[in-house]
């Protein structure tokens, strides 16, 4: 007994913990409901798709999917690994993935994820292993969609409520890592899946310190209470020592991402497209890149970002002209003695956005305009803010996929609960031009039509598009095996060793 317990001690003294910091607490450990960051970024190490792409985010590979390909244009099929369980031990088989997209286009759930899946004519369990996929159409995204986590039907099959059932903070999957430990606001611990059908990662655990504050993040990251982390460009530039760079090594590249200030179009006050033209014009987007990012940003132009077939290099960001823009309010009915004023409402789980909120209510008082500012905790903002859609204007950011997809954020179906189209944009044009591009799959005409919705909806300034961070990420010298590529450092995290 005595060599047992000391067996046992002996492990745990020696297991390897990866130590990483999350904003807020995750609301839903739920793929297909995962919407807020943190809860994104966890259920990504517990949970897998049928696909994902490669690290390069050049080609889409197999993930749950050993093979895949297209029998004709609108059918697909998925050949399964046959040695996936889930991490109650189960055997993962084509009946779990038939589930989850019936619970996907099912009215028990609201998911904007559930978007993706309206061409899906429907999923058959050809075998127990192979799943036939027939599309009502051609769908440029077909295989795309099967990057969504994939949920255990032998859990959930009788589960009525799904949107508060207990799975959410007690997930069940296929992921190298499961859930061990959730503490609400302080920790939540995953561990190494034994059984995983890529092999066990080689670090035990990773544990998640739940940290709203910021500074706080940052101060624990220099004194390596944390092994990863994000840093801000001020941050980079001005606070960090040699002894700093002596401990980490340093990860930069342009991120898959942008942050935009995103107007309520559903309020009278923002229906003039004359106002927001003025408020797009009294900012300077350079000055922002300038003073919050030292220039380890790019100004964004519009809603697709660089690099993929859909960016229009045509379409410049305004320059700041705060005389054209107290003329365009002035023709709306706006003055000195009848300023326009809005609040621009964000979180500061960011430390960037509260800043980037007071340069912009400093910039447009140069124009008459008076902003008022509310900063919020993450949870809050969703909940009171963001998802009620209660707001003048919205500080927030998305992050892209390298193959964009316009319905889920600018098409007028989008606009509903549950679905990305926060500000209530709605431009039948759009919406024709986005039904029509969801069946091309001739990538140049595809490519020609996303360029023309990139114009048009720059134009109409729903959003102003602001700035496209670098993400700066630096991880501690004493993991091994970190191999950055443009998709990011974690392609590969299960053979990361410390």
């Amino acid at each position: 007994m005595r060599y047992i317990f000391l067996l046992f001690l002996s492990i745990n003294i020696f297991a390897s913990t990866l130590n990483l910091a999350t904003s807020a607490n995750p609301s839903r450990l739920n793929p297909i409901l995962a919407t807020d960051s943190s809860s994104s970024e966890i259920t990504g190490f517990l949970f897998n798709g049928l696909v994902k792409y490669d690290k390069d985010l050049s080609m889409i590979i197999g993930d749950l999917a050993k093979e895949f390909y297209f029998e004709d244009e609108t059918t697909l099929l998925f050949k399964l690994h046959e040695n996936v369980k889930w991490h109650d031990g189960e055997k993962f088989s084509a009946k779990d993935v038939v589930f989850t997209y019936e619970v996907l286009v099912s009215s028990k759930i609201s998911s904007p994820y559930s978007a993706n899946f309206r061409f899906v004519k429907s999923v058959e369990a050809v075998d127990e292993f192979t799943v036939r996929v027939k599309y009502k159409e051609p769908y440029f995204k077909a295989l795309e969609t099967w990057m969504m986590g994939i949920l255990p039907r032998h859990i959930l099959k009788d589960e009525q409520n799904l949107m508060n059932s207990p799975f959410n903070t007690n997930p069940i999957g296929t992921g190298a890592y499961k859930l061990h430990q959730l503490e609400h606001s302080k920790n939540i611990i995953l561990t190494a899946f034994d059984d995983y059908f890529e092999g066990r990662a080689k670090i035990d655990k990773i544990s998640f310190h739940v940290i709203a504050d910021p500074m706080t993040r940052f101060l624990m990251l220099k004194s390596s209470a944390l092994d990863v982390g994000s840093i801000e460009p001020m941050q980079y530039e001005k606070q960090l020592d040699k002894g700093f760079f002596n401990k980490f090594n340093i990860y930069e590249n342009i991120s898959q991402s942008y942050t935009y200030l995103g107007f309520n179009l559903r309020l009278e006050k923002f229906n003039n497209p004359k106002i927001r033209e003025a408020l797009s014009l009294a900012i300077n987007r350079e000055e922002l890149v300038k003073i919050l990012f030292f220039n380890h940003a790019k100004v964004c132009t519009g809603p697709f970002l660089p690099g993929t077939n859909a960016f229009n290099e045509a379409v410049k960001a305004p320059s700041q002209n705060i005389k054209r823009a107290k003329e365009l309010l002035k023709e709306a009915g706006y003055d000195e003695k009848n300023p326009f004023t809005f609040e621009i409402a964000t979180s500061n789980s960011s430390e960037i956005r509260p800043y980037a909120a007071q340069i912009l209510q400093h910039q447009l008082k140069e124009a008459g305009v008076i902003v008022t500012l509310r900063v919020m905790e993450w949870q809050a903002f969703l909940n009171m803010v963001v998802f009620p859609r209660k707001f003048d204007s919205v500080l927030l950011g998305w992050g892209l996929s390298p193959t964009p997809d316009p319905y889920m954020f600018w098409h007028s179906h989008s606009d509903k609960k549950g679905g990305f189209n926060l500000v209530g944009y709605y431009n039948p044009k759009i919406d024709k031009m986005i039904e029509e591009s969801q069946s091309m799959i001739d990538s140049e005409k595809l490519s020609k039509s996303w360029r023309e919705m990139f114009q048009i909806i720059t134009d109409e300034n729903p959003y102003l598009f602001l700035y496209i961070p670098n993400s700066i990420t630096t991880v501690s010298k004493e993991i091994k095996n970190v191999e950055p590529s443009k998709g990011g450092i974690w392609h590969n995290y299960i053979k990361w060793e410390k």
